[in-house]
């Protein structure tokens, strides 16, 4: 309501300063950056203790095609969301680098046919 840039930038300011406000991003086209196709991999695992965990954890988040990554409550242990080009380049992740690795249990893809809301 009327305030001019130096108060409305002091509470901006304060905002940040008190963790309320934890950063600023940019909404990029994926299409334009050559991933526009998304998927959502619910996985389950067959580990049970921490370092397989944390080594499986690690190893997921450090893929560049992982754009989200979910340790969840109950089934499914974790869930991912991918970015990647087309179905061509999501089949060479997921044989090539997800479908490897040695604690894997389950996973199960899910393909977008349209995408309804999303956080911008």
């Amino acid at each position: 309501m009327g305030l001019t840039p130096p108060p409305c930038l002091r509470r901006v300011k304060r905002l940040e300063e008190t963790g309320i406000i934890t950063g600023y991003r940019a909404v990029i086209d994926p299409i334009a950056l050559g991933r526009g196709l998304a998927v959502l991999i619910d996985v389950e695992v067959s580990a049970t203790d921490r370092k397989t965990f944390e080594e499986f954890e690690e190893t997921v988040a450090s893929y560049e095609e992982v754009i989200e990554f979910r340790r969840m409550f109950g089934r499914p242990d974790y869930f991912i969301r991918v970015a990647v080009a087309d179905h061509v380049a999501y089949e060479a992740f997921l044989t090539g680098k997800l479908s490897g690795l040695p604690c894997l249990l389950r996973l199960e893809s899910h393909l977008t046919m349209k995408e309804i809301k999303t956080l911008s």
